[in-house]
């Protein structure tokens, strides 16, 4: 069965940290690369960072650059967001993507609506930031 499952979400303070975690299963991550979109309460869907399945680099929204970190564990099928710095502005649902034509990162995370160029998606997981 083709899957992506996020998890590691949950209640943070201002200021922690919460690592997310992205596995798949079904097709493997030596292909196709995965990228993060998170979705706040009454916001459009935006694009956090991106690693390539072709030869692993990594990008990130401009915005999410210094906080966050994108790397991936292709022996455990797995792609994982360190969080840091949290802050209230960052709650949201967290979800990783891949898109089996194919897609790059810079597009999907630089374009506006680039998640639409997305077409798999995990169920996604909370991440409340509050004291």
């Amino acid at each position: 069965q083709v899957q992506l499952v996020e998890s590691g979400g949950g209640l943070v303070q201002p200021g922690g940290s919460l690592r997310l975690s992205c596995e798949a299963s079904g097709f493997s991550l030596d292909y196709y690369g995965i990228a993060w979109f998170r979705q706040g309460p009454g916001k459009e869907r935006e694009g956090v960072a991106c690693i390539s399945g072709r030869d692993g680099s990594t990008y990130y929204a401009d915005s999410m650059k210094g906080r966050f970190t994108i790397a991936g564990d292709k022996g455990k099928n797995t792609v994982y967001l360190q969080m840091n710095n949290l802050k209230p502005e960052d709650t949201a649902v967290y979800y990783c993507a891949t898109d089996f034509e194919g897609f790059g990162c810079t597009v999907v995370l630089g374009a506006a609506l680039g998640y639409r160029y997305l077409g798999f998606w995990g169920q996604g997981t909370l991440v409340t930031v509050s004291s």
